[in-house]
């Protein structure tokens, strides 16, 4: 406990020196920063006795019966203090540098040590924080030894066996409780520190030596600013870009408000678990497993060529929410807590409520930290929230999922836009007890793998999901808030399979592989959409909130990849940006006939007709121009997205900037 004392009271001592009093934190904010700070200064103070916990017992091992250790374990723990304690004066002196605390990215300034050595010197009083230091160091090398003695002359207390055993079990659990330090499926993440708009709130909550590591794991900036520049105008000319500044790196389009469908629509965006477009019955699936698709599809708009960059669920809602593809390689852009500030389209909605459902927990892929820290006043519900049962490792099923969301949005009086985030069909294929009135239906895996489905179970959770829609649609239409609403439906991933002669041989991993990215997209209202149409240009899942923005008539600020699908100032440069997370990824833009790919150093290019029946043939000497016009986009693309993950919030530089905590 002496040591999470003192974490606590540096943590403290923080706020003092830091805390900015033009824009204070409320004291919400600061008294849950401290409470959140507190879980993760326990979290180290566990991790530094962790080796003396289990290994002190041994008789041979053990400081009070071993002369050896005796030596060891101080010398263990001093060593420990010292490397802390350092951790933390270079946290105080990087955050008085650079307003943020201290991270991997600080390892740059060794690359040039002499001249950072005399920026130090010049600019901190360094022999007084050596003194300090040392005076530190000193005192806990006196606490340590106060400490053995006091125990060393205490008579131990003898135990039996099982108070032994009980005293251990007890000890353990404790110690498991606080490293774990939540009573939920995932433990305590870096993410929980973006609770709150104000920038300074997760500053505090930070603890230096555990966001350092953290930020270790995804640390390194991966982009090539010469590369960016020299791409500027492909990617410029490709976005739209009416401002040029290839200097600046301008890439910011400021869209104003469009017609739309009707004043402040509301929005409800459903993003569905592994939603291949080859398994539904869009593609002319012979098992029919969503037929509510189909219809809404028939009864709205449905763009029949959308594709999503990657697969991996949090890098898809990464995707949905910064409209820029997550080309992190190391881990997911979401797990990067160098990179959860961005700039998000839906922040954007004026005068609309913004809500998130997920049926398990945000923590999972630490997606929180993109949702809190860039949504203002966003109402996110999670597992905890529901009164509906947990189904199983994904929290509640998809059908409660949806009830739920619908027993919140009938009483919302203001416009909104909602998000719900399925994840029933998925391993383990869980059907709840209660499916209001959705029904089973044999089917043999021999016809199941025929058409796509791995086994009857995967087939049964496919048409779950769609019941679920459905049942939601209805719940909706019974409410009366449907003929206001847009509901967008899409994939967060396809699978790599195939579903026989109704799809295309490049849909099947043993092809190219676009089972992974090619999903369904349908727009469908009601109310609103009065002529049904089907759309054969090609778009990508970066394009789903500047295609929301202009149907509910938003103004707004672009500055990454999304573009309105219904802009046809656009139609001229329709490709889609696809990415395989391998060393290296491999890298490719996907257009209406063909697909071009290669490894992000240029090698294993080639040209493919998507339709053909021999996907694999190489059509680059045929289309030369081609070839070399998607070789080009494909490495402008790459480079600017990898540069655009950590500048994407500074570009928007021309929007009005809003008090904090305000919608």
């Amino acid at each position: 406990m002496s040591l999470t004392t003192l974490f606590v009271l540096l943590r403290f001592a923080f706020w003092i020196v830091f805390d900015d009093q033009n824009a204070p934190l409320s004291s919400g904010d600061f008294f849950h920063a401290m409470w959140l700070g507190f879980r993760f200064d326990l979290r180290l103070a566990i991790a530094v006795i962790l080796p003396l916990f289990f290994l002190g017992w041994i008789k041979w091992l053990n400081p009070f019966q071993s002369k050896v250790f005796r030596i060891v374990w101080p010398l263990y723990l001093i060593t420990a203090f010292t490397v802390i304690a350092l951790f933390y004066i270079v946290d105080f002196g990087h955050y008085a540098y650079l307003n943020s605390r201290l991270n991997f990215t600080a390892t740059r300034f060794l690359e040039d040590a002499a001249i950072s050595a005399t920026m130090v010197w010049e600019s901190y009083p360094v022999l007084w924080i050596l003194v300090a230091y040392i005076a530190a160091i000193c005192a806990f090398v006196w606490l340590v030894n106060r400490f053995y003695a006091v125990v060393a002359q205490g008579t131990p207390k003898k135990l039996t066996r099982w108070q032994g055993v009980f005293v251990g079990f007890t000890s353990f659990l404790l110690v498991v409780i606080g490293a774990y330090s939540k009573f939920s499926q995932y433990p305590l993440r870096w993410s929980e520190a973006a609770f709150s708009p104000h920038p300074f709130a997760a500053q505090l909550t930070y603890n230096p030596v555990h966001y350092f590591f953290d930020t270790w794991k995804n640390g390194r900036i991966n982009y090539d600013v010469v590369e960016v520049r020299n791409n500027y105008d492909v990617m410029a000319d490709f976005l739209g870009v009416q401002k040029k500044d290839p200097v600046a790196l301008n890439y910011l389009r400021e869209i104003p408000k469009s017609k739309g469908l009707g004043t402040q629509p509301n929005i409800i965006l459903i993003l569905t678990e592994s939603y291949a477009a080859y398994k539904t019955s869009l593609s002319g699936n012979p098992l029919d497993p969503t037929p509510f698709t189909k219809q809404v599809a028939d009864e709205g708009y449905y763009f029949k060529n959308f594709f999503t960059p990657s697969t991996g669920t949090a890098r898809s809602v990464f995707t949905m929410m910064t409209s820029m593809p997550d080309v992190e390689v190391h881990g997911t852009s979401s797990r990067n807590p160098l990179i959860v500030d961005q700039h998000s389209i839906m922040n954007e909605f004026k005068g609309y409520e913004k809500y998130y459902f997920i049926g398990g927990s945000a923590s999972w892929g630490n997606i929180r930290g993109i949702l809190t820290k860039n949504i203002d006043n966003l109402h996110l519900y999670e597992e905890q929230h529901y009164s509906a049962p947990r189904n199983d490792v994904w929290g509640i099923s998809d059908i409660d999922l949806f009830r739920e969301a619908h027993a919140v949005l009938e009483k919302e009086k203001k416009p909104f836009i909602a998000i719900i985030q399925t994840s029933g069909n998925h391993r383990p294929y869980t059907i709840p007890e209660n499916t209001y009135g959705f029904k089973l239906e044999r089917l043999d895996d021999k016809k199941a793998l025929r058409y796509g489905f791995q086994h009857e179970e995967e087939y049964n959770a496919y048409r779950l999901m769609d019941y679920s829609i459905a049942h939601f649609a209805s719940l909706a239409k019974e409410a009366g808030y449907d003929q206001n609403t847009v509901f967008a439906l899409w994939g967060d991933h396809g699978i790599d399979g195939f579903a026989g002669e109704h799809t295309f041989k490049g849909e099947g991993s043993s092809f190219l592989g676009l089972g992974s990215h090619r999903v369904p997209f349908v727009l469908w209202s009601p109310g609103l959409i009065k002529t049904p149409k089907v759309f054969d240009k090609v778009v990508s899942e970066v394009d789903v909130m500047a295609t929301v923005a202009g149907l509910a008539g938003q103004s707004y600020s672009a500055t990454t990849m999304g573009r309105d699908m219904f802009d046809e100032a656009y139609d001229d440069r329709r490709y889609a940006f696809t990415i395989l997370h391998s060393n290296p990824p491999k890298i490719g833009m996907i257009g209406d006939e063909y697909y071009f790919y290669m490894l992000a150093d240029g090698t294993k290019a080639g040209l493919y007709r998507i339709d053909s029946e021999t996907p694999l043939q190489d059509l680059s000497a045929q289309k030369p121009e081609l070839a070399e016009k998607l070789k080009t986009l494909s490495f402008a693309y790459y480079a600017t997205a990898q540069y655009m993950l950590h500048h994407n919030k500074e570009a928007q530089v021309s929007v009005v900037k809003r008090p904090l905590n305000q919608d």
